[in-house]
């Protein structure tokens, strides 16, 4: 078991879950041991004007899966557990902040990018107009394994006409890799794929086409959202979805988290950049391990914490 007294922060980057990592009951444990968590949850609560902690901790997991839910939901987790990561461990400043998708604008506030109640509303709109652009663009999306980028971006033209597009959307990690567009060329893509050799192609249960084209018909409203919210510098570097780059004035983090609604998440990318810095040392902020169990097939070598439970930070001390 590692204590924080031997990890370097000069060589540590705080990683920010995306959609996908919810579960009831998540970060209950965490605002009954922490008060500076709980003021975080109740923060929010009273942002948005409902109990979204209620929502969080006892679901149902209907209402916590809907998007507009989600997203929030696991922001004010890897705040909330941030919060307590800075209250703990004050001494211990990371060499940079990344986040998957949604985590990204998690990690942008963790660095002071933005204030956490302005940040909470834009993500709760980020949620909305997510679901709007599913209910106008109906798509999907599709887990294909086993197959190389290349190979995919190949099969994602071929399966593209003008009308029904199909794109590489999450480049999590060699052989896991997400694609989305229009439903019947996901369909399409499927098909190519397992004729090319992917070990599965997994057909995803959401009707929002995320990371592509289809998210065109809110990008406007997006955009106009993320120049209201009036993004600030990041006092701790940030490496952004879009380009798998470290960025950190309140331009770059803007442009990358508007561009990030039709982009692809560059996650194999943004770890080898994190690698290249001499980072050695991964902790997931929030809620489940997702993003490390990622890490371990781009960066075996690499160490990865969970920061998400009492037990977590317990297991640091």
């Amino acid at each position: 078991m590692t204590a924080i007294k031997e990890l370097d922060p000069k060589s540590t980057v705080l990683i920010f879950p995306g959609q996908g990592s919810q579960v009831v009951g998540m970060g209950r444990d965490l605002a009954e041991g922490y008060p500076v968590a709980r003021r975080v949850f109740e923060e929010a609560d009273a942002t948005l004007g409902f109990g979204l902690s209620e929502v969080m901790w006892n679901g149902p997991a209907e209402a916590l899966n809907d998007t507009v839910n989600t997203q929030p939901a696991l922001f004010v987790h890897s705040l909330a557990s941030f919060r307590v990561f800075a209250e703990q461990f004050p001494g211990f400043h990371p060499a940079f902040l990344a986040g998957h998708s949604l985590g990204e604008v998690s990690a942008l506030t963790a660095g002071g990018a933005l204030p956490f109640a302005v940040a909470m509303l834009l993500v709760r709109r980020r949620g909305a107009l997510m679901k709007r652009a599913g209910e106008l663009s109906p798509g999907g999306m599709a887990a294909i394994l086993n197959l190389d980028i290349p190979t995919l971006e190949g099969i994602c033209t071929s399966a593209s006409t003008a009308e029904e597009s199909v794109q590489v959307a999450n480049d999590n990690c060699p052989g896991q890799v997400v694609i989305s567009g229009a439903k019947p060329a996901v369909e399409r893509a499927m098909e190519l794929a397992k004729t090319a050799g992917a070990r599965r192609a997994i057909p995803l249960a959401v009707s929002i086409a995320a990371h592509s084209s289809l998210m065109a018909t809110i990008q406007d409203e997006w955009n106009e959202a993320v120049a209201q919210a009036g993004l600030q510098n990041s006092a701790i570097p940030i490496i952004g979805n879009v380009e798998a780059s470290v960025i950190s004035t309140g331009a770059e983090l803007s442009k990358d988290i508007q561009r990030q609604m039709q982009s692809r998440v560059r996650w194999t990318e943004t770890i080898a950049c994190a690698r290249r810095q001499g980072i050695d040392a991964f902790m997931e902020v929030g809620t489940g391990s997702v993003l490390l169990g990622l890490i371990k097939r781009i960066a075996s070598e690499a160490t990865g914490f969970p920061l998400g439970t009492a037990a977590d930070f317990a297991a640091l001390r």
